[in-house]
């Protein structure tokens, strides 16, 4: 069999542990659709040209409180080329998690998956509120080193009014049951101390984060943010493609050899659709880690040698557009109980001092013995198995990947290549996680979950790989590391600040152009980043009010 499919498989086996009830007998039930929902509009019912004062590509994680922050005082149009959650039940609930992340086409599914070319699957967003519709839920403030090295220059204060503001709306205190309450045991017990309980602060210590899933299961995303838009300044345009920022030569005194004057999109039925900025306005890309820098070299921006290979005319040479990018590699372990075990997503974290994170997940998944259709003709209906798993996430990374074109059509996934653990320094972080992971293992708060075995003894039961049993050698430990990658879905990078934009998140030598999306991040922002690509969206937002009112 080969690697790629071991891969596969793997993957499969990991959305089944992370997949919550979605094998349970509930259905998921549908949403009605929010009041706000009124200014979504499929890109079918748009004009062929319009003008606005910010154009922002990317109905995503970041975009979403973008728009609805710029529209309290301008003209804003959000262009996604997805569909909307809120008629997707599978989408819109805990129980659907892992139907959403499978049930995959090439074109107009909310997850689009991918493979980078060492083979390991992953996934992005491809719906209104981008990967905060499809992802795990756990919502958790950035950590300090995040905020030191990001680039920019922040304004703490706004930072945590635009962390509120997102929590207000859309986070909750998760309820522990057996899974979650044992690894939170097991954590204190192994020393991951203190225990500072529920926060979204990222704390060192063992703690229960927010999440985006409330006590009914019910999926709350960016998406939700918009209803803080001004209903008079936004329009949101569905299964919108854009193709390519428009450009046109800047003035000699303007510092930028050219600047953006809008976007041509296109619609489900194939029609083009230009919108254009008025004075003053900008066009804003929050597409994400692949789709942000893939959009920039289609539209002419980037490596002038690179782009000639693809014919593409070059409007602005600009090295680095694609490069830097890092994937978080994640590695664990998964179990069968002995005793039943309820379903539950991420919410607890081990913030450890050696760089690994530690979290947990456990479900229910369907098993179907191949003797049973051989020997018992009736309908065979599967057995329900419960499965845990324990995985660590490390800082960072510093292994750097890069992205560039697989074609031309702006639908197909650009080539990614994230290089897991060619730098030591996450190799270390990686065994120091794994590590961790095997004295969870011998921690009192696991024994429950072993299984008796003859004349008293107890022993694991691994679904997959289980960890070396010489845990003390560095080698051994590493080559499980590298075995065993697997991603988080926490990739980023690919238009970092310093090198493809400046601290405001301008675009470097391009006028009215600026991204706004974990694509500049050279860093990955603590535990999990949808918490931090959300404040990014309002902080923008209102710095870019506070900016236009300045001139």
């Amino acid at each position: 069999m080969s690697k790629r499919m071991d891969r596969y498989l793997l993957y499969t086996v990991v959305l089944l542990l992370l997949g919550a009830a979605s094998l349970s007998n509930a259905r998921p039930r549908a949403n009605r659709p929010p009041n706000f929902m009124r200014f979504v509009t499929n890109a079918t019912d748009f004009a062929s040209e319009d003008y606005y004062d910010y154009i922002i590509v990317g109905g995503g994680t970041a975009g979403c409180p973008l728009a609805a922050t710029l529209s309290q005082s301008f003209r804003v149009l959000l262009l996604e080329r997805g569909g909307v959650p809120y008629n997707r039940p599978n989408v819109m609930s805990h129980d659907g998690f892992l139907t959403t992340l499978t049930d995959v086409n090439s074109f107009d599914s909310p997850a689009q998956s991918f493979v980078s070319e060492e083979g390991v699957p992953n996934a992005r967003g491809r719906v209104l509120g981008g990967s905060s519709a499809i992802n795990a839920g756990f919502y958790s403030r950035a950590d300090k080193q995040f905020f030191d090295n990001s680039g920019l220059d922040w304004d703490l204060t706004t930072v945590n009014q635009s962390y509120e503001w997102v929590e207000r709306a859309i986070v909750f205190r998760p309820q522990l049951r057996t899974w979650q309450s044992a690894i939170r045991d097991a954590l204190l017990e192994i020393g991951v101390h203190p225990f500072n309980g529920f926060t979204l602060e990222h704390k060192v210590g063992t703690k229960i984060g927010g999440s985006t899933f409330d006590r009914a299961g019910r999926r709350h995303s960016s998406a939700d943010l918009l209803r803080y838009a001004r209903n008079s300044n936004i329009r949101v345009a569905v299964y919108a493609t854009v193709e390519r920022v428009l450009l046109a030569s800047s003035p000699s005194d303007s510092g930028c050899n050219v600047s953006a004057i809008g976007v041509v999109y296109r619609d489900q039925l194939g029609r083009y659709h230009h919108a254009m900025i008025r004075d003053r306005g900008e066009v804003i890309l929050s597409a994400g880690s692949l789709g942000t820098p893939q959009l920039m070299l289609l539209s002419g921006i980037g490596p002038r040698s690179y782009l000639s290979t693809w014919g593409i005319p070059v409007a602005h040479d600009l090295p680095n557009v694609g490069d830097f990018v890092y994937d978080n590699p994640r590695n664990g372990i998964s179990i069968v109980p002995p005793v039943p075990m309820e379903n539950s997503l991420i919410q607890v974290v081990g913030i450890t001092e050696e760089g690994a994170f530690l979290e947990a997940a456990s479900t229910v998944i369907p098993f179907a013995s191949p003797l049973r259709s051989v020997f018992i003709r009736a309908p065979a209906s599967p057995l329900y198995v419960p499965v845990t798993t324990i995985m660590e996430k490390i800082l960072g990374p510093v292994s750097v990947g890069s992205l560039r074109l697989a074609s031309t059509d702006v639908r197909i996934n650009p080539v990614v290549r994230f290089n897991y653990f060619s730098d030591p320094q996450d190799l270390e972080r990686c065994v120091n996680g794994t590590r961790k992971i095997g004295e969870i293992l011998r921690s009192r708060a696991m024994q429950d979950f072993m299984f008796r075995e003859w004349f008293g003894s107890r022993r694991f039961r691994f679904v997959g790989v289980p960890l070396p049993l010489d845990q003390s050698n560095d080698l051994v430990m590493a080559d499980f590391c590298r075995r065993t990658v697997s991603t988080i879905w926490h990739y980023h990078g690919g238009c970092v600040v310093g090198k493809v934009v400046n601290s405001d998140l301008k675009v470097n030598g391009v006028g009215s152009l600026r991204i706004v999306d974990g694509s500049t991040f050279s860093i990955s922002p603590g535990t999990n980043p949808q918490a931090t690509l959300m404040m990014l969206g309002r902080y923008m937002g209102l710095q870019m009010l506070r900016e236009r009112m300045r001139y």
